[in-house]
């Protein structure tokens, strides 16, 4: 979403945290303009697993929990669930209470167009299509193995899918049970401490059935929620339109933040009905330039900010230039749970079967260089996957290879063609981009890599289509990374269980029987310091396997224009908009000079 998965996602941080329009709106439209920097690749929360997808879809859709909007670092609080878990003393069974006022947007699908009530029965449904080897769902490796009968009920799909029969979804699934309309149980194979970050993750929302059997293949276009937004419009590649769910339960804004947080004025519409903006029109701008230039004019509501413009908008002291400060624009920066790296296919008969050649790669590249060039310094190097705001930091990590030396990396490439038994083939480098900076990026590595002696090939694709061929084990080196999902060292370790392999979040195909043996371990650990053990004795075998180049940490730094009320980034959570607040009588008089009146 990460995760959604995130699952399997491309880093954009402005894509969850920037906006635009062509056109300013009528003076009185309470709109909210947001941009993405890659299309939209579907709706269906079942099979969504990247992040563009999900800026989108986590404002439509609900999960039983969702995180506290203001509070730091990020805690989970009910949503649709009416409380926190009723939990057994052997930590296995999960009782899970609903609210009684959540309802499925107004659609088609049901009679009269009227949403119906949402009923434990809709998750046992929901989960079950995650299981359904027929919708090619890669979010199931989040359950998998967790949930009893779960894989049972996977193994029925895939016989019955062999057999060219249809899927009965009466087939019961022991861990999985409505007990009534608003009690929903679920028992675990053993115990997972981590699963009510996982379920809060956007797979796990409750989708209605009548949506899926009245849109058919159709319905991963379609989007029918029970979140604070509808979808109204959606222009395959260039525009998004979400209007209010007019018939939205009482939702009001927290009274509950960080220190500081009243004197910004976060605190001000504590316990008012949301969500408070009436319309958001989402449009792909994938180059930086007319980005940014929408921005300037005031067309964005908040941006991230390009980086061939961060010099001309931030000064010493990581501090706002006054030409923007003046305007009244706010800088926040915020740490963001998100890693990059070039990623390797360890099915690869090149560089999959040669640790040599991965590590020269490794050696050339010049962490601190690329952070500067292409993030003007918004980010630190990369050890691991594991981000430190997730793990607490890194200093637990040690490897050789993640320095920049290209005379090391020259006698190890010497290693690598020994191995190989002769001088190594080209390369094939794969960005998921096409724009002038994912260019930019691709070529960066290539001359990295031909310091040392390595040929590349550049293939540049629109992200979409490098999900697919990440997903069919087709690429050989790309560049890719992760945002985390959920806040807990096991979602980037999940990342590297063998049995997560692509279409699974596995997208390197890494595979070690020591990992495995760890993580299996570590799944069923309670928090504390045996857990943490585990977790740095896994990440350090990834770093010593080096299935990827980890090249950076992220940190954000977003602009927002004064009229945007209620705006704090959340590192984690998607879908929260509806706590922002537009207020149009500000835009209106700053972009015009005039008052409403006028």
């Amino acid at each position: 979403m990460a995760r959604i998965s995130t699952m399997a996602c491309m880093l954009a941080l402005a894509v969850s945290l920037a906006g635009c329009g062509e056109d300013y709106p009528d003076r009185d439209t309470n709109t909210r303009f947001v941009a993405l920097h890659a299309r939209v690749r579907h709706l269906d929360p079942a099979i969504v697993n990247d992040t563009t997808s999900a800026s989108v879809a986590g404002n439509i859709f609900d999960r039983l929990y969702q995180y506290k909007y203001l509070v730091r670092p990020a805690e989970l609080q009910p949503g649709i669930a009416a409380a926190m878990p009723e939990v057994s003393d052997d930590g296995l069974v999960y009782t899970i209470r609903l609210r009684e006022d959540v309802f499925f947007h107004d659609d088609a699908c049901f009679p009269d167009g009227k949403g119906r009530q949402v009923v434990a029965q809709d998750f046992v449904y929901s989960w079950k299509r995650i299981a359904d080897v027929t919708n090619a769902s890669p979010n199931y490796s989040f359950i998998e193995g967790r949930i009893k009968g779960f894989d049972e009920f996977r193994k029925y799909t895939h016989e019955r899918s062999d057999a060219g029969e249809p899927i009965d979804y009466a087939t019961p699934v022991a861990g999985l049970e409505a007990l009534d309309d608003h009690t929903l149980q679920i028992t675990l194979t053993a115990p997972w401490p981590s699963i009510l970050y996982a379920i809060e993750h956007l797979p796990f929302t409750p989708m209605p059935r009548e949506a899926v059997e009245h849109y058919g293949k159709r319905i991963i276009n379609v989007a029918v929620g029970t979140g604070p937004y509808k979808l109204e419009r959606w222009d395959q590649g260039s525009r998004i339109v979400l209007v209010r769910n007019e018939n939205y339960r009482h939702d009001p804004y927290p009274s509950e933040g960080e220190p500081g947080d009243k004197e910004k004025g976060l605190l001000a519409d504590a316990g008012k009905p949301m969500p408070f903006i009436d319309r958001v029109e989402f449009e792909i701008i994938e180059e930086d330039q007319p980005y940014w230039l929408t921005f300037d004019k005031g067309l964005i509501d908040s941006a991230g900010i390009p980086k061939d413009t961060f010099s001309n908008v931030v000064g010493a002291g990581q501090k706002l230039k006054p030409k923007w400060a003046k305007r009244g624009i706010e800088l926040i920066i915020y740490d963001y749970p998100a890693t990059e790296w070039l990623a390797f296919n360890m099915k690869d008969p090149v560089v999959g079967k040669n640790l040599a050649l991965r590590q020269a790669i490794s050696l050339a590249i010049d962490r601190e260089d690329f952070i500067e060039l292409f993030r003007n310094g918004r980010g630190t190097p990369a050890v691991g996957p594991t981000h430190p705001m997730i793990s607490g930091g890194n200093d637990y990590l040690h490897s050789p290879y993640h320095r920049y030396d290209v005379e090391a990396a020259k006698a190890k490439l010497k290693e690598a063609e020994a191995f190989h038994g002769g001088p190594l083939p080209e390369l094939a480098f794969t960005m998921g981009g096409t724009d002038t900076s994912a260019r930019q990026y691709a070529e960066w590595v290539e001359r990295s890599v031909e310091k040392i002696g390595l040929d590349v090939k550049i293939d540049l694709m629109d992200w979409p289509t490098q999900q697919e061929q990440v997903d069919n084990a087709a690429l050989q080196f790309w560049r890719y990374g992760w945002h985390a999902d959920y806040a807990d060292p096991e979602n980037y370790m999940f990342l590297y269980y063998s049995p997560n392999h692509a279409p699974g979040p596995n997208s390197t195909n890494y595979a070690n029987p020591e990992f495995d043996k760890l993580f299996e371990r570590f799944v069923t650990t309670p928090h504390g310091p045996q857990r943490t053990a585990l977790h740095h004795q896994m990440e350090q075998l990834v770093v010593d396997d080096m299935p990827a180049v980890f090249t950076m940490y992220s940190i954000a730094y977003v602009l927002r224009h004064p009229w945007l009320e209620n705006y704090k980034p959340h590192p984690i959570m998607w879908g929260t908009l509806k706590y922002q607040k537009v207020n149009v009588a500000k835009r209106w008089e700053m972009l015009t000079g005039k008052t409403l009146e006028e």
